[in-house]
């Protein structure tokens, strides 16, 4: 595992809240608050998954609420955002968009789901 002095460690840039690596690299933000961390992720998340670490239920349950993602996860890894682990069977793809209809539409056509995954330290290898 790399330590602090021997991994290649710079400042983020603003690019580099849009970008999705797909590979082992992270950018981190240091925020003031709750209302700061949420106003960034809805501004640059992709909206698919995005998960908080934290002790405070209160704030939990804000980010839960107010996180506009498919998948919003606490004290848990993001990796568990899977068609398999949340029990669909084998995923072909995740959606980030809210509706996908085309013809006639009923109420089931006009809802979408937001996947809510609570975990205490959790991780998937």
């Amino acid at each position: 595992m790399a330590t602090v002095e021997s991994a290649n460690v710079k400042d983020a840039a603003e690019q580099d809240w849009y970008e999705e690596y797909l590979a082992p690299i992270i950018s981190i933000k240091v925020v003031d608050g709750i209302d700061e961390a949420i106003s960034h992720i809805n501004h640059y998340s992709s909206h698919h998954t995005d998960a908080i670490i934290t002790r405070d239920h209160v704030h939990a349950q804000r980010f839960l609420r107010e996180v506009d993602s498919a998948s919003v996860m606490v004290n848990t890894s993001p990796r568990f955002a899977d068609g398999f682990e949340f029990g669909l069977g084998a995923e072909i793809g995740i959606s980030t968009d809210k509706f996908h209809a085309r013809g006639p539409v009923g109420i089931e056509g006009l809802t979408s789901l937001k996947w809510v995954v609570l975990g205490n330290g959790e991780v998937r290898t």
